[in-house]
């Protein structure tokens, strides 16, 4: 696969990005009522899929180094891969999402859109590929039915 970068590093520098982002640029501070709410509630979406998506995995006895797709042994199709091909990368975002919004700059909205391009172009779209080769139909069907991130 073509990608040497591990997504976790990816998002790690995406999350210094926005608190560099929100520190030092003076523009583009908001606040609103129910603001760590929806920061609370986004990270609890997030820990639930990204659990839910590594037990799956772990349960079909399938890698989750997403950087290796070839040792693949099971196409997953139920629970959270129901309605996200990428349950683990979209918890990711929302905890980046859950940063803009305890950071309280508007402009890391952009930032976070940015980690949803630089996923698609490094790693989903390798991913994809290594897993169309490996299961043909089948994933190509899946990729059919349900969508990216969400």
């Amino acid at each position: 696969m073509q990608l040497r970068i591990p997504p976790i590093l990816i998002f790690l520098f995406t999350s210094l990005c926005m608190y560099v982002l929100g520190a030092f640029l003076p523009v583009g501070y908001f606040d609103f009522f129910g603001r760590f709410y929806l920061m609370a509630a986004l990270l609890v979406l997030a820990f639930i899929l990204g659990v839910a998506a590594l037990w799956q995995f772990y349960k079909a006895r399938t890698t989750v180094d997403p950087r290796k797709p070839d040792r693949t042994v099971v196409l997953e199709t139920k629970g959270v891969y129901s309605f996200s091909r990428n349950p683990m990368y979209l918890a990711l975002l929302l905890v980046l999402l859950a940063w803009g919004l305890w950071l309280g700059n508007a402009f890391n909205t952009i930032l976070a859109a940015g980690f949803v391009s630089v996923m698609n172009k490094l790693q989903i779209g390798p991913e994809e590929t290594a897993l169309q080769k490996k299961f043909g139909k089948t994933y190509g069907q899946y990729c059919i039915r349900v969508r990216r991130w969400f």
